[in-house]
């Protein structure tokens, strides 16, 4: 089948770390990175959808990108670019660290005892945590753009390369926010 996504970056390189994410991150792309919601019909069939077109599909949930999922699949083939020129890296690499790096380990649920609403921490799943690394990502490109002079390719290129290198960025400071939750509810 295919084995490059935007037809110029190679997976077959792409080493994915952690054992627990694997079968969450798929590296499978479509022709055109539009599955047209075959995955929507079970539970983990999710997880086969190639993790750029779940990147895409993350940027449309905004009021401003609702339904445009040409644009949005341009502003993240403009930002693989951008990333493969500042860092000489494979940047499907560089996002599947990201999101390695991105997404938490624990977080709180609320209890209800009586009257009262208790927090308690619990690990994440897998899956859980590839949506919410691509969820803080995206996030976080989008606050940087909002309102600044920096386009959205710019800030989701910054936001990649700063969480797949684990800097401060707003992906990582959110999962050590709610790391930092889970804690303070033992």
């Amino acid at each position: 089948m295919f084995d490059k996504i935007f037809d110029k970056w190679d997976i077959a390189d792409v080493k994915i770390r952690d054992i627990g994410m694997e079968k969450h991150i798929s590296l499978q792309p479509m022709s055109a990175l539009h599955s047209g919601g075959r995955h929507a019909k079970q539970q983990f069939e999710q997880s086969k959808v190639c993790v750029t077109e779940r990147l895409v599909n993350k940027l449309m949930r905004t009021q401003r990108n609702t339904g445009k999922k040409l644009k949005a699949y341009k502003i993240v083939k403009n930002a693989f670019d951008l990333i493969y020129e500042n860092t000489k890296e494979n940047p499907v690499q560089l996002l599947v660290d990201a999101i390695q790096n991105a997404g938490p380990r624990e977080e709180t649920i609320r209890l209800r005892f009586g009257g009262i609403l208790v927090p308690k921490p619990v690990d994440v799943t897998s899956q859980r945590k590839v949506d919410q690394a691509l969820l803080f990502i995206v996030h976080g490109a989008q606050k940087c753009a909002f309102k600044s002079k920096r386009s959205i390719e710019r800030c989701l290129a910054d936001e990649i390369i700063n969480a797949a290198k684990n800097k401060k960025c707003y992906s990582i400071s959110k999962k050590e926010e709610k790391e930092r939750m889970a804690r303070a509810a033992r």
